[in-house]
């Protein structure tokens, strides 16, 4: 695993003695006592690091190295600060003392100091010590503090949440909704950074503040967001950026850990934010800054709670980056900056209403102006999930047709962004996260399967995970036989997707070039009806299209490409959730349809071999199980088995499928299992399988030939004793066969059976059949046993005598 050199570094480490390693101390701290800690002091510090790290047992260092240690936390070199915090995790727990000093000093928090911190609080009362301390340090001013430092207190506290919100008390809740509200909606809005008004005689006195600008190069009139651009910018503009970046975060966590409010605290909630005036807050009128239409809010607003305060103040912030998106931005990265946090504010005025239903009424017009204006360029695709997303939540409540989304989101984003990997994991995660209210609410959904299918035919490693979970709510009566072939297809409509790009960046003819088969296939007018239909975007234009097999010849070539053949390796997978499903929804004639589309499609496949193979498996595993469930599927499908089962080239390109159609045969072609299972039908059954069975056993067969399967020979030989013995005027037909079978393979090798080692079974097995229809009586019994006999319940049979005796023992046992 390591280098030799690494092994022989560890080594020495775990080597070291206690003489040697005092001594290492004591040079470690004389060198951090200097004014200037150059290469030798991180080297050393690396190195302490090495011995610490490498050993299983904790190690304690003097305290006067501790001490200097934890100074480092604070040092304006970056590199010590990481060295001092690594070294200080690997040792024993930090004491009191210690711990008091870090939190003493949070002033100074870093990044480090943050990990370090998190790392040794052991309980939760450590952690909400911890915590109460960086809230103590927000309410600082800057005078007293690193800018920087309380830059990092947000960050750590979003860290908290994520693992362990409990840890924050109502009173720490509550403090940190106060400082959010503040931040959010009155940072400064002037520039930071000494930035001046640009003229050559500039000096201190005549600097002038400089007012923050949007991202088109206006002023704004309006208070201070993420949108907005300056030259520098101060603390609390900080701490508003840091405040939005967390906020959705904030909202969900504080929202699941609250116990809700009372009857009389939601009636007045609702009072306070449905009442709406023009006029601005106490806050903002202090700051004297200009109030938009956006920012406008009712006086009364804070008279609201801190949690319902911050709600109001989340939701104007998010008003008001609408509206700072819809201007032109100067700079590439400002326009990406604008869909990123379009996307954030969206999510947040989801989350927002989800907690206050009342808000719904005050946002939809909002969403629905921007969904208007966004949907038309699919640049925008990442923004528009989460307002499908809000639509999905709340279009209901506001009783506003939806269509228009979900034609975008699951029609066009597909059809076009299929080779987007964001999209596609954002996308998909929305449905997977949804998909119980998108089978109740959208019933477009199931509709567009063949849509979706293109992020599993383009990128199926990355995507299958997503479709395991997708794929059993796709699964209806009414989509079954079409989602079936569509699978079956998807390797095809893997090669055609990549033909469709290739097909806009590629010439239409290179001059002495050598060009693609199926790239002038898919340019060709003639084929066009095939490959546009492996394009559909939406089910119902039928179950699989006539020329299947031509569309297969055409992509004969596509047959070794990466992407087709990754595709082609995730299908069985995808068949077994599809079956596993389907016999949960699907009435028997919906069931015997597919029987009749697995037999059809077992020969009308990508020529991809092992593909083809695993096909085959998927099929003969599930149509046992269909038939095991419904055994009148066997009468019903007689015909088309029959056919299937007659045609002795089947033996040798479909092994697998063939077997198990032939032992369903003779496994359920039976009165027993179905009462319309008649003499003629089973006598047809036999003469059937009987001509495949001498045919391929024929001792005329041409050398070189390809053998049948000794499986296939054996099933054929079970498959007609099982019938003759229902059939008693079969049996000198089955036994005569049998008798010849004896005979024939005395002489020694036969042209059917290559191995004598199998030919010894197949002879031992037909020895065995016949010896088993000599007695008639008995083979029926044998080879078609009732149920009673091979699902025994004879605990439960009153008609014998168990029941009795499990009834005296259990009186015998128990005392009275």
């Amino acid at each position: 695993m390591y280098s030799h050199a690494s092994e022989s570094l560890i080594k020495q480490a775990r080597e070291i003695q206690e003489p040697e390693l005092q001594k290492f101390y004591s040079r470690l701290v004389k060198l951090l006592q200097g004014k200037e800690l150059g290469h030798e002091t991180v080297d050393s510090l690396q190195r302490l690091h090495l011995i610490l790290s490498a050993t299983k047992y904790t190690r304690t260092l003097p305290s006067e190295l501790r001490t200097r240690l934890l100074s480092l936390l604070s040092s304006p070199v970056e590199q010590l600060q990481v060295l001092s915090s690594a070294v200080l995790r690997e040792m024993a727990p930090l004491s009191g003392e210690e711990l008091n000093y870090i939190q003493e000093n949070v002033g100074q928090l870093n990044s480090q100091t943050a990990a370090l911190l998190l790392s040794k609080a052991g309980t939760r009362a450590d952690l909400s010590s911890v915590c109460a301390q960086l809230l103590r340090s927000l309410d600082n001013r800057p005078s007293e503090g690193s800018a920087n430092s309380l830059m990092h207190v947000l960050p750590v506290l979003n860290s908290v949440l994520t693992h362990s919100p409990e840890c924050l008390t109502e009173d720490h809740m509550t403090l940190l909704n106060k400082k959010l509200v503040d931040w959010l909606r009155y940072a400064s809005i002037v520039q930071g950074g000494g930035a001046s008004s640009g003229r050559f005689f500039t000096g201190p006195r005549s600097r002038q503040p400089v007012p923050i600008a949007e991202l088109d190069g206006t002023v704004s009139g309006d208070f201070f967001t993420v949108l907005c651009v300056g030259q520098g910018f101060t603390e609390d503009q900080w701490m508003n950026v840091y405040s939005f970046s967390m906020l959705h975060h904030w909202l969900l966590t504080s929202h699941s850990a609250s116990n809700g409010n009372t009857t009389a605290e939601t009636a007045n909630r609702l009072q306070l934010s449905l009442s709406h005036s023009f006029s601005n807050d106490d806050r903002s009128e202090v700051d004297g800054s200009v109030v938009s239409m956006v920012s406008a809010t009712s006086s009364s607003s804070r008279l609201l709670p801190p949690k319902e305060r911050l709600r109001e103040k989340a939701f104007q912030y998010c008003q008001r980056l609408i509206e700072q998106s819809d201007r032109k931005a100067q700079k590439k990265t400002d326009t990406e900056l604008q869909k990123a946090c379009l996307v954030e504010a969206v999510c947040i005025l989801d989350c927002v209403c989800v907690e206050d239903a009342s808000l719904v009424f005050r946002t939809f017009p909002c969403i629905k102006a921007l969904f208007g204006r966004l949907s038309p360029d699919l640049s925008f695709a990442r923004v528009l999930l989460p307002i499908a997303q809000f639509y999905l939540n709340h279009g209901e409540m506001a009783a506003l047709d939806c269509e228009s989304v979900w034609k975008l989101v699951l029609g066009q984003f597909p059809a076009v962004l299929f080779n987007d990997p964001f999209l596609a994991h954002e996308l998909l995660r929305f449905l997977r996260l949804n998909l119980e209210k998108l089978q109740l609410r959208v019933p477009q959904y199931t509709h567009f399967f063949p849509n979706l299918l293109k992020f599993l035919a383009w990128d199926s490693p990355a995507v299958v995970d997503d479709f395991v979970d997708l794929l059993p709510s796709l699964v209806t009566p009414a989509t079954a036989v079409e989602l079936l072939h569509t699978l079956l297809d998807l390797p095809c409509l893997s090669a055609t997707l990549v033909l469709q790009l290739r097909s806009t960046c590629l010439p239409i003819s290179e001059p002495g070039g050598r060009g693609l088969l199926s790239l002038d296939a898919f340019r060709n007018p003639s084929f066009r009806g095939l490959f546009l239909f492996m394009l559909r975007a939406e089910a119902g234009s039928g179950d699989t299209i006539d020329r299947l097999s031509t569309l297969h010849d055409l992509l004969t070539e596509a047959a070794d490409w990466p992407r087709v053949v990754q595709c082609a390796q995730t299908i069985p997978v995808l068949l077994h959730i599809y079956f596993n499903t389907i016999v949960t929804v699907a009435d028997e004639k919906l069931l015997a349809h597919l029987i009749l589309v697995m037999l059809e499609r077992s020969c009308v496949l990508l020529n991809i071999p092992t593909y083809i193979k695993e096909i085959h498996r998927v099929f003969s595993c599930h149509l046992l199980r269909l038939c095991k469930l419904h055994p009148s599927l066997v009468v019903d499908q007689s015909h088309e088995l029959l056919e299937f089962a007659g045609i002795p080239g089947n033996v040798y390109s479909k092994e697998e499928i063939y077997t198990h159609v032939v032992w369903v045969l003779g496994e359920y072609l039976s009165v027993s299992c179905d009462s319309r299972c008649s003499v003629r039908l089973i006598t047809t059954c036999f003469e059937t399988l009987e001509a495949v069975l001498f045919e391929i056993t024929s001792s005329g067969s041409l050398p070189g030939a390809v053998c049948p399967a000794p499986r296939v020979i054996t099933t054929l030989m079970s498959a007609l004793a099982k019938l003759a013995s229902r059939s008693h005027d079969l049996i000198p037909r089955v036994s005569l066969f049998l008798s010849k079978l004896r005979t024939v393979t005395r002489g020694g090798s036969v042209p059917w059976c290559s191995d004598e080692e199998d030919l010894v079974a197949i002879v031992t097995r037909g020895e065995e059949l016949w010896s088993l229809l000599k007695a008639p009586g008995v083979a029926q019994s044998i080879l078609t046993p009732s149920p009673h006999i091979t699902t025994p319940q004879w605990h439960r049979d009153t008609n014998v005598a168990m029941p009795l005796q499990l009834r005296a023992l259990t009186s015998l046992t128990h005392s009275q």
